[in-house]
């Protein structure tokens, strides 16, 4: 058993990774230097303002894109975490996460939309996105820590490879089901294939697509709390110090923040998907209750009718 070849995969790995860090070291400068100041940008916006500055454009937000009942939830989610004192800490994750979830989905949907129009390029994606589902989480740290060194990047980085694949798989997936009479109808029209992609099979896709962002998000969210054993901040040290210490309250504070944002952002990313916002639901609920929309040129018609029968006693 023990004169069996022993395959050097490891020692592979290292001197591709030397050869990396030695001839592109500038690329990485440079990706170090722009995921640090989306970082810094978007961590300035939520951590600079009083709490309660983000508090009423939060709660503003979900309210329009659910309504009043799930923004009086976010206003008392949002008012636990700062009560216990995990308010800066939830800035930095939520920072952490729109970042990562950014660059995640500007990659994943423009992959996502290639692997659906072309079966060579499907075939290519999809054992890569299998590797990168099943590769356990902390794994991705060790050549992100080597390529970025410690803080936030490598945490951004390790974030969007282990988010990224639902992204894709959702956007080829919800692409391919648009159906195909309607995309030849187009081609029958006359549309080109820009067109087609814009106008047709993306605006059918649109509830997947959501999907899928909606699960990168979430993926994000789980990954930048692991990113703190890289340096990165925010929830995921008072979390690590609570595994240290066996400090069980502190561990809950932390852990409640973190399923707080998640609930948050899981809903407002599905209300996106679903595309039903406040005034939307407004217009339904006049048209239930048999109102006339003033902007249904049908509704509108029959408003000038009725006007016009009401009128015409009075001139006879």
């Amino acid at each position: 058993m023990n004169d069996f070849p022993r395959l050097p995969l490891g020692q592979w790995v290292k001197a591709a990774v030397d050869w990396v860090t030695e001839y592109l070291g500038v690329v990485f400068d440079v990706i170090r230097t722009v995921f640090n100041g989306l970082f810094d940008g978007v961590d300035w916006v939520l951590s600079a303002p009083p709490f309660w500055v983000i508090i009423i454009i939060l709660v503003a937000l979900s309210w329009y894109l659910r309504g009043w009942r799930f923004g009086a939830g976010v206003a008392v989610g949002l008012l636990v975490i700062q009560s216990v004192n995990q308010w800066d800490n939830s800035m930095d994750t939520l920072a952490l996460t729109l970042v990562s979830a950014f660059i995640a989905v500007i990659i994943s949907v423009p992959l996502g939309i290639w692997a659906a129009r072309s079966d060579a390029v499907s075939r290519v994606i999809k054992p890569i996105l299998d590797f990168l589902q099943t590769m356990p989480a902390f794994v991705y740290l060790i050549p992100a820590i080597i390529l970025f060194r410690v803080g936030v990047v490598p945490g951004i980085v390790a974030t969007i490879a282990f988010a990224m694949a639902p992204g894709v798989r959702l956007t080829e997936l919800g692409i391919r089901g648009v159906d195909k009479e309607v995309v030849e109808a187009g081609y029958a029209f006359g549309a080109s294939p820009r067109r087609i992609l814009f106008q047709i099979q993306l605006p059918l896709a649109k509830p997947s697509i959501m999907a899928g962002i909606n699960q990168v998000i979430m993926l994000s969210l789980s990954m930048v709390v692991i990113a703190s054993m890289v340096g990165a901040s925010g929830l995921g040290r008072p979390i690590i110090q609570a595994l240290s210490r066996i400090d069980v309250g502190l561990g809950a504070e932390a852990g409640l923040a973190v399923v707080i944002l998640a609930i948050m952002l899981d809903r407002l990313t599905a209300s996106l998907g679903a595309g039903k916002t406040a005034f939307g639901r407004l217009l339904d609920r006049r048209k239930a209750s048999g109102k006339p929309d003033p902007e249904d040129p049908a509704d509108a018609s029959a408003t000038a009718d009725a006007n016009v029968d009401r009128r015409e006693p009075a001139a006879v």
